[in-house]
């Protein structure tokens, strides 16, 4: 029988062809825009870095980028340290102790999914009206880390589940047949299975919020430029939490609204690349370093 190499494998399957051809396009197609995205955010914003955009205070001459850069790490932890516990908790009732068919669940499902399609300008509309105004936390970080805990808090539930659901059933049964007990099952035997795929929604979370601007300006404000951990009283690390904070995101949006720092803004859209880089670098490291010695 007559072997055939490269396309000539498609001789007599047009059609087969063409959905060869179509999803190899997509891929180049896919590739080359985040290349030219990358590239052209490199090519104009790196000519235009320099020393003064990472002085600790900020001033209107050099525009110091360093205050949003710790107020958005502040804020991405803080974020954080709310959704994924409640995540992961909802992921795991959700795949582990609630039966089949359960009313519960699906409303869980279709909330989380409803919850998941809603633009983000919503997020911070609800955040402004209720953190802001009704519980009068006015604009803080607080304000802002908690509307995008609730923000984010589908998109780390759904992938915790869809982690938990594609360990194979085999390990809860042979942790099952050994004498453990569901809980100890859950979270010494599934949970370390399911920790790449808890991790990847997690990195797809410290993306949104590190990049979030709209719902923050309503709630966090932009109105401080430096983060100030200073009081009457002396030092205070919790002092940030309610004062209205810059992120990384919203200072670029500031310095572009203004119009007359461009080379700034095109400059902080370097570093900005550059911190979701190193995070989602970060991340996997230790995602990585979390599985290691525990795969079954």
């Amino acid at each position: 029988m007559k072997k055939y190499s490269g396309l000539g494998r498609f001789r007599g399957h047009p059609m087969a062809l063409f959905q060869y051809l179509l999803v190899h396009l997509a891929a180049i197609l896919t590739g080359g825009t985040v290349l030219v995205l990358v590239g052209y955010i490199l090519i104009t914003g790196i000519p235009h870095l320099s020393l003064d955009l990472f002085a600790w205070e900020f001033t209107t001459e050099n525009q110091s980028m360093m205050p949003a850069i710790v107020n958005t790490l502040c804020m991405t932890i803080l974020t954080l340290l709310m959704a994924v516990p409640v995540g992961v908790g909802a992921a795991i009732y959700l795949a582990e102790y609630a039966k089949r068919g359960n009313v519960l669940v699906k409303l869980v499902r279709l909330t989380a999914e409803t919850l998941a399609g809603i633009p983000s300008i919503v997020y911070g509309l609800f955040g402004f009206m209720f953190f802001n105004v009704t519980l009068g936390w006015g604009y803080s970080m607080l304000s802002g880390a908690v509307t995008l805990a609730i923000m984010v808090l589908p998109l780390v539930m759904r992938t915790t589940e869809e982690a938990l659901h594609s360990v194979s059933d085999t390990f809860r049964e042979g942790s099952f047949g050994l004498g453990a007990g569901k809980l100890r099952t859950v979270f010494r035997i599934v949970l370390p299975a399911a920790i790449p795929g808890i991790l990847s929604g997690i990195i797809l979370s410290i993306g949104r919020i590190v990049g979030e601007s709209a719902a923050l300006i309503f709630t966090s404000g932009s109105g401080r430029e430096n983060l100030s951990f200073m009081t009457q009283d002396g030092f205070s690390l919790f002092a940030p939490l309610f004062q209205s904070t810059r992120t990384l995101s919203v200072h670029m949006y500031n310095l572009m609204n203004e119009g007359l720092h461009m080379d700034e803004a095109r400059a902080t859209a370097v570093v900005l690349l550059v911190l979701v880089l190193g995070i989602n670098a970060l991340s996997s490291y230790l995602g990585k370093k979390l599985t290691k010695g525990k795969e079954i």
